[in-house]
């Protein structure tokens, strides 16, 4: 109810709950309207000026503009009705809402329920025959509650960064409780209701799959009771409008069954869900910070300006919205309006099985090719992902038990599914065609299949996964009987015209078909393998990893034979030869330097050549893979490279890779031949330092050990130092930034200086008293000095810090920041805090969350002293 205490008039009152008044009167306006003319308050000029404003907030605030030149009185008497029409409008809300919720709302209601229904009962599940359906209810991807804002990693291809992430969400559902897709709504908190959720996951997750599941409940009356009505709306609709539009007409575009009732839905804004599916290929989707705003449902403007109107409650504030998107783009919608994020975390164990049963329709054959997919450990991480699990299912089904060629590889994995596809969807015409005719249907074959991938290689370059039939590299498609094997088709229609709208049934699919593409014709060789770019300059880097990774594979001796015999596509042995040098030599130049070389790696292990890591044979095996959380996969193609190659590895950097205990445990033979061993950045426990201790005591070539910023305690040092007095091999100990005391470091009081010529552990929690044997230990460095060694490493921490992420560098700034004033007057550390300074600013101005900023605002605050 509007209130004016505390305002000395009637006219300042309604200026300053201008606001307000517009939000409370909307509904009411019409006979609000009315009431004032009958009493002579506003003229009939008054009235028409008034019902000419577009939409229901606009004339409210066109009677408030024109009551400011009314004068005190009326302004007086204004309040007055208005606040007897709202205690009329509140006890009517709490009646029967005749007027919204009358026979005819209801009548809508329905209606609209049964065309969702319809709608979403069944679907073409990725490459789908004609007139193959899958129902909904066989298709539950389980969703994981994340607390705050999960962003993904920016320095690698999102699918690889989720192989990992995917695993520690799962492991954690103590904390983070799973939910049903009826649950997304439901409070957080008792105090902050849920209206904008943000649905994250990688391609093929399920995100499209979800939201038809809430669509399909709404119409089946489970789930959703909260809403009347649900609005769907697909970013591959709204990029075919290129023109002003309102949220109206785009309501109404696929739903003009709710045309007679659309005001009444709309001005029931708090019972409305909207639900806005894939902003990731929104072509606007880097252009949603706008500043112009639409407030009125319809009023025209641009498609972005609906969107960001949506998004920051200028339009329909009240009204529920589920917005879903790949982790790629969500650096650009402006989460401070977020109530809710969720991701996607795929399908666990049981429903991997689920959808075997499903998929084979046959109990005893799913589980006998369940239990080959369990035997390989590639093909049963890829299943978590629904996406794979098809493709998985599609290999096992043509090839049976896979008769001893049991994939090793991402690239068997997708050569596969391309020759069983193929086998499956032509098998019934080959049968019909002449034996001279087969010639020219192999012909055709490659054919399309080139065609396709010239298509993935051209849009892959541009970033792009969705294809519109007017781009000519589609139109070339045209007529083929194929394409529908591996594009999806999406129909979109326009008043006056119909656009197709094609993509990939699945990122990967597309990366795979353009090596293909890339490995059989004249087209260039990519300039690297690994990429160049720093993982500051955008979230483009790292998303050509798989696309090497399968040509480099496809390269491959065994691959390129099966698509020469399969397909009739045929690599050429000079571009062979040429990727085979290229990885030799990259791979050994960057062992060299110390370059990070998980990506040669990786397409190292898909040629499966053990000649070719022989080949390799750098002056110093320097192996960085560091900043990146590493997976089983990882771990497995470092294994593969290392074990074939001889002698000593002068380093190897695990630094901010996530390895624990049971990696550790894994990789432990490689331990035993570094020279210098870095694993800082990574949360060590107990049992982890136990393992490196383990290496400790027996290694005959360890010097260096790296554990910067690894959450080690005194407890986790007094092992580490029992392990060095049994070898008395290590001389550099590395252990900034940690929970050490002095009471810790006094185990190392009989190593230094020998063996331990260098200790370092500043930034450490030493706030107990330096004993005197301490002090006087000139290779114990807890505070900075100006020797030459310290400006560099102060620049290595800097880079360390510029590629962290904004949760990683606050976690560095605890420590780094925590520091006396006379720990300053090195001249090296005045530079170093000084653009540390400019480097928190920085990330301050690109910040999109308060709770963050705040965090580094408060840095920046002590640093600003």
């Amino acid at each position: 109810m509007v209130e004016k205490d505390g305002c000395n008039s009637s006219l300042t009152a309604i200026r300053v709950l201008r606001v307000s008044l517009v939000d409370e009167l909307e509904g009411q306006i019409d006979s609000l309207l009315e009431i004032l003319v009958s009493q002579e308050l506003f003229t009939r000029d008054d009235r028409e000026e008034v019902v000419c404003e577009l939409g229901p907030r606009a004339r409210v605030r066109k009677v408030l503009d024109i009551l400011g030149c009314k004068g005190e009185e009326a302004a007086k008497i204004f309040l007055s009705i208005s606040s007897n029409r709202q205690e009329e409008a509140e006890k009517f809300s709490k009646g029967n809402k005749a007027q919204l919720q009358s026979k005819e709302y209801n009548k809508v209601k329905q209606k609209h329920k049964d065309v969702l229904r319809r709608r979403s009962e069944s679907m073409l599940f990725y490459n789908t025959r004609h007139g193959e359906k899958i129902l909904f209810s066989e298709h539950y991807v389980n969703l994981l509650l994340v607390d705050g804002h999960q962003g993904l990693d920016i320095k690698r291809h999102e699918m690889l960064t989720f192989g990992q992430k995917r695993l520690s969400l799962q492991q954690k559902t103590a904390v983070h409780r799973k939910i049903a897709p009826g649950e997304l709504f439901s409070h957080a908190t008792e105090n902050r209701p849920v209206k904008k959720v943000l649905v994250t996951g990688v391609a093929g997750i399920g995100k499209t799959i979800l939201v038809q599941k809430m669509l399909f409940d709404f119409g089946a009356n489970k789930n959703c009771n909260a809403f009347d009505f649900v609005i769907h709306l697909t970013f591959r609709d709204l990029n075919l409008i290129d023109k002003p539009t309102s949220f109206q007409e785009l309501v109404l575009r696929k739903n003009r069954h709710l045309a007679k009732e659309l005001d009444n839905i709309l001005a029931n804004e708090e019972k409305l869900l909207i639900i806005l599916d894939g902003f990731d290929e929104f072509r606007h989707y880097r252009s949603c910070d706008v500043d112009v705003f639409v407030t009125e449902p319809d009023e025209e403007a641009d498609v972005v300006e609906i969107f960001g109107s949506l998004m920051l409650g200028e339009l329909l504030p009240y009204a529920s919205i589920l917005l879903t998107s790949r982790p790629a783009a969500i650096n650009h919608i402006p989460v401070g309006c977020i109530d809710r994020f969720v991701l996607i975390s795929g399908f666990s164990l049981v429903e991997v099985q689920d959808f075997f049963v499903r998929y084979f329709q046959d109990r005893a054959l799913a589980d006998r090719m369940f239990a080959v997919v369990s035997a390989n450990d590639l093909m049963l991480t890829l299943c978590y992902i629904p996406a794979f699990c098809y493709i998985v299912c599609c290999i096992l089904k043509e090839s049976k038990d896979l008769s001893g060629q049991s994939p090793k590889t991402m690239t068997d994995i997708y050569v596969q599914y391309l020759v069983a596809l193929l086998r499956s969807h032509t098998q019934a015409r080959a049968e019909t065609f002449l034996q001279e005719q087969k010639a020219e249907a192999d012909q055709l074959l490659s054919d399309i299949v080139l065609k396709l991938g010239r298509l993935a290689f051209q849009k892959l370059m541009e970033h792009q996964t969705l294809f519109y039939s007017s781009d000519r590299d589609v139109a070339a498609l045209k007529g083929c009987s194929l394409v529908s094997t591996f594009l999806d088709k999406t129909v979109a229609q326009e008043p006056g015209c119909t656009e197709e709208v094609y993509s990939f049934a699945h990122l990967t699919i597309q990366e795979f078909f353009a090596a293909v593409y890339c490995a059989v014709t004249d087209q260039p060789l990519p300039d690297a393998l690994q990429n160049t770019t720093s993982p500051a300059e955008g979230s483009n880097y790292g998303h050509l990893d798989l696309f090497n990774r399968f040509l480099s594979g496809i390269l491959s001796e065994r691959n390129a034979n099966l698509l020469s015999r399969q397909v009739g596509l045929c690599c050429q042995e000079e571009k062979v030869e040429t990727y085979r040098q290229r990885i030799i030599t990259e791979l050994t130049m960057d062992c060299e330097n110390g370059a990070h070389i998980l990506n040669h790696l990786h397409c190292l292990f898909e040629q499966q050549d053990p000649s070719l890591a022989l080949a390799v044979q750098p002056k110093t095996l320097r192996i960085n893979v560091s900043d990146e959380t590493l997976s089983q996969m990882d771990y497995n193609v470092i294994k593969y490279f290392v074990n074939l190659t001889k002698g000593m590895i002068t380093e190897l950097d695990l630094t901010g890779t996530g390895v624990n205990c049971e990696a550790l445990s894994g990789i432990q033979p490689l331990l035993l031949r570094c020279q210098s061993l870095w694993l800082g950045e990574n949360s060590l426990d107990m049992d982890a330092a136990q393992v490196i201790a383990d290496v400790l005591q027996v290694s005959e070539t360890i010097t260096h050990l790296g554990l910067g910023w690894s959450n080690i305690g005194d407890d986790e040092l007094l092992a580490l130092s029992n392990a060095i007095r049994m070898k008395k091999k290590l001389e550099e100990l590395w252990m900034e930034g940690n929970r050490l005391s002095y009471r810790g470091l006094l185990s190392l009081c009989d190593l230094t200086p020998h063996p331990l010529k260098r200790v370092v552990a500043i930034w450490n929690d030493l706030t107990d008293t330096n004993p005197e044997s301490l002090s006087s230990k000139e290779s114990v460095t807890v505070d900075f000095t100006d020797d030459d060694m310290w400006e560099a490493w102060g620049q290595w921490v800097l880079k360390r810090c510029e590629v962290s992420s904004n949760e990683k560098l606050v976690t560095v700034l605890h420590k780094v920041c925590n520091v006396s004033a006379h720990c300053l007057e090195a001249k090296w550390a005045k530079s170093f805090y000084t653009q540390l300074l400019q480097l928190i600013s920085g990330r301050i101005e690109s910040c999109t969350e308060d709770d963050m900023c705040k965090k580094l605002r408060k840095f920046k605050s002590l640093l600003d002293l």
